[in-house]
């Protein structure tokens, strides 16, 4: 397939067959259009499959007609569950599920330029995308909404999702978690409208073409692919600047890395906040059972509306207005959007309360960042209010953890245990390997006054929290990684005593979207 031919089979997609997709295994409902014509029969393989945007963009083409297939390093829920649809999966990146007759390869960003799979796709000069690019191509003909930043990109984006579809426009969407609310992590909708996670590692997110940006905020984070903060700012600019002179960027004026991009960017700008000069601003009212209730009002019209979110935390409410105002920018009212919003309860692993091990509650949490943890401690306390809180950490990246290693020392203050397994490694280098480990950052945590202990696997962790677990404690597993077993193992032990519903999680390479 030439380039031409290539670009036109990824534009008549974007026109997009109509249906919830959900890569949970659900039935979906879809309509002929132009997109399942121009799919049919083409055959598309995605590298690292498993990842929360590729598994949904797979979803997507598979609905539409084509014969989908994927790779990824080992099983999970989510390749399950796509292989449930007829989607063929291997679990050896060698080259070997390959041939001639594929028409489009996909990869993920954590797939090297040196993977023997993809040496192979050039092998066989097979046209060849990024996920980022395919998606981009996919949003060229929508109105994009693109929702960008260090943190809180996957709830804030399924709150504008949330409140497109509640309002009935049925849009389009990929988000970098599981959302039930919203059938899973994608759906291809009729609507105008595609709302995308915009993730800035490898810089993926200068291959989307929005109408509105959100940017949430902006720290120091993939320090494996950026030089310093100001490097990550220039790229957050590039970002914005692809929003065309008619759109429009949204960011939190809060944030003190964002205000200044904001202020000099070339393109129109709201900004959301408690500062009393912010376009969006908020108006702090109540805080109940950790969640920060209050009043936003839009500074052109002078218009306001009460915004209850449900889930804890002051960046929640946050999170919120920042959707209050692009889902504005896209057409809805005031009204409608803050009581979709405030019914919105959550992405998967983000605080998702998991069940009760002999009269402790367990969470999990997708958290990683010396921020995120942070303010989700934070939350967690104040919305649970337990005796005692035990937080189940596993680092994710050795490069993360030594680079960030000072901060994380100082992000555990509202946990009264911490326990921590070995690191999640994902794209590092031997030379972080043996810079860092868990065992270290747990004896630093000890010699700034905390309880931590190291434990070297994921039995050693389980066992633990058997022995200490009691009523009114709080277990919180946290970590990009697979720490959410240790949670699914504590939940089917009571399962096996009570009949309690277990609740499965499910990842894969590269978490794509956001590459955590």
């Amino acid at each position: 397939m030439d380039s031409r031919a290539e670009d036109n089979l990824v534009g008549a997609f974007a026109a997009g067959a109509a249906g919830t997709v959900d890569a949970g295994g659900a039935t979906s409902t879809l309509h002929a259009s132009r997109g399942a014509t121009a799919w049919h029969g083409k055959r598309v393989h995605f590298a690292g499959i498993g990842g929360a945007g590729m598994s949904g963009l797979a979803a997507m083409l598979c609905d539409a007609g084509a014969l989908v297939s994927g790779s990824e390093l080992k099983p999970s829920e989510t390749t399950l569950a796509l292989a449930r649809r007829g989607i063929r999966i291997t679990y050896a990146q060698d080259g070997s599920a390959l041939d001639a007759g594929i028409a489009l390869y996909v990869r993920t960003a954590a797939v090297p330029d040196d993977n023997a799979e993809f040496r192979r796709a050039l092998e066989l000069s097979l046209p060849h995308l990024k996920y980022a690019q395919l998606l981009g191509r996919v949003m060229s003909d929508r109105f994009g909404v693109a929702v960008g930043g260090t943190h809180g990109k996957s709830t804030t984006t399924s709150m504008i999702a949330f409140a497109l579809v509640d309002a009935g426009l049925d849009p389009s969407l990929v988000i970098g978690g599981t959302v039930p609310q919203l059938g899973g992590s994608s759906r291809s909708g009729s609507g105008r409208h595609f709302v995308v996670e915009a993730c800035e590692y490898d810089r993926s997110f200068h291959q989307l073409h929005p109408r509105v940006v959100l940017l949430t905020n902006l720290e120091a984070e993939h320090l494996d692919v950026y030089r310093d903060l100001d490097d990550i700012r220039e790229a957050f600019r590039t970002f914005a600047r692809l929003v065309p002179l008619d759109g429009v960027v949204i960011g939190c004026g809060d944030d003190v890395n964002l205000g200044p991009l904001l202020r000099d960017l070339d393109r129109p700008t709201q900004t959301y906040g408690f500062d009393a000069s912010s376009d969006w601003r908020i108006e702090l009212l109540e805080v109940v059972r950790g969640s920060s209730h209050g009043r936003v009002t839009e500074r052109a019209t002078g218009e306001s509306v009460l915004i209850r979110p449900s889930l804890p935390g002051r960046h929640n409410l946050l999170n919120a207005a920042g959707a209050l105002a692009a889902a504005r920018a896209c057409g809805l009212s005031l009204a409608s959007s803050a009581d979709s919003i405030s019914r919105f309860l959550g992405v998967d692993r983000r605080m998702t309360e998991m069940g009760r091990f002999n009269r402790a509650i367990v969470v999990d949490d997708y958290g990683h960042h010396p921020t995120e943890i942070r303010a989700t401690l934070s939350a967690l306390r104040a919305r649970y209010q337990p005796s005692r809180l035990v937080c189940v950490f596993q680092p994710h990246q050795f490069s993360r953890t030594r680079i960030l290693f000072d901060d994380f020392t100082r992000s555990f203050d509202d946990a009264d245990v911490v326990i921590m397994p070995e690191i999640y490694g994902v794209r590092d280098s031997a030379s972080d390997r043996a810079a860092v480990s868990s065992a270290r950052l747990a004896r630093a945590l000890v010699d700034r006054g905390r309880a931590a202990e190291h434990v070297e696997t994921f039995d050693s962790a389980v066992e633990r929290l058997r022995e200490m677990a009691c009523e009114g404690d709080l277990i919180v597993t946290m970590g990009a990684g697979n720490v959410y077993m240790i949670a699914q193992n504590l939940i089917e032990s009571e399962d096996r005593m009570e009949g309690s519903e277990v609740v499965e999680r499910g990842g894969g390479l590269g978490s794509e979207v956001g590459s955590a």
